[in-house]
């Protein structure tokens, strides 16, 4: 096992780099799982980690050594605390970080049939919800614009909560474009259509539209889906979180889908 305890250190200025850069993530086809659960997933989805990162007090924990039992062949750097919390976001660091390669996408937007198209999502913690809340609804694939956040940055990773690894993700995406191709109905989630969510059949192959956090979907993306749908809010507020609007989408057709 390596051990790091300089910041001038190559590989963990690498690290540093890969913890607080899209482009850099991006460019080196890299990212870095931070704690326990997120490496679980990773592991359980049939994946391997290129590296993992530790912290001595770590090394005494059990779920961390039986994760690190569960990566026989996978390089092991120890780092001192400091430099360990350097690249953890958590207010309670696990101990233990992967470093993995960025999955590419394997199927084509006309290849889905049950998806989810977000335009500029750019809160962080929307961002990884919305892809959370798509794993658990059984979406095949999301296909992202190019304003929304990284879907592989630490934050959006954690709001996740592993659902990054059981989705087709797809990233800047041109969803005006993609809608054409699209082999199936979307619905597009605006506050002023006419068609309530509840009325709509979403039992065939089918996507979901959702758009920013204050502007909604552009006027472009709009005119290139056919179908708009409400949520009806009997209440008084004059929208819903644009996570929580995803849910409601999802899972109506998760009920309407079941047998």
């Amino acid at each position: 096992m390596k051990h790091i305890s300089s910041r001038d250190n190559p590989f963990y200025k690498e690290l540093l780099k890969l913890a607080g850069s899209a482009r850099q993530r991006s460019k080196a086809g890299q990212t870095l799982l931070d704690g326990v659960h997120l490496l679980q997933a990773y592991l359980a989805a049939g994946n391997q980690p290129r590296h993992l990162l530790v912290t001595e007090a770590s090394l005494q924990d059990s779920e961390v050594t039986a994760l690190i039992q569960m990566c026989p062949n996978v390089p092991i750097t120890q780092l001192d605390d400091g430099l360990y919390r350097d690249l953890s976001e958590l207010k309670t660091p696990s101990g233990i970080l992967a470093l993995i390669a960025l999955p590419g996408p394997v199927m084509s937007s006309s290849s889905s049939s049950f998806g989810l198209l977000l335009e500029e999502i750019q809160d962080p913690g929307n961002l990884g919800s919305m892809l959370r809340t798509a794993a658990a609804a059984g979406c095949d694939a999301v296909f992202l614009s190019r304003g929304c956040a990284d879907a592989w940055s630490p934050r959006v990773l954690r709001a996740g909560m592993g659902g990054h690894f059981i989705l087709d993700i797809h990233e800047q995406v041109d969803l005006s474009a993609m809608a054409v191709e699209f082999q199936g109905c979307i619905y597009a989630a605006a506050l002023d259509a006419k068609t309530n969510l509840y009325d709509c059949d979403l039992r065939g192959k089918l996507a979901f539209a959702f758009g920013n956090e204050g502007a909604g979907l552009s006027e472009n993306l709009l005119a290139a889906i056919k179908h708009r749908i409400a949520i009806p809010m009997p209440g008084h507020v004059e929208s819903l979180n644009v996570a929580a609007a995803a849910a409601i989408c999802l899972f109506e057709a998760v009920r309407q889908r079941s047998p």
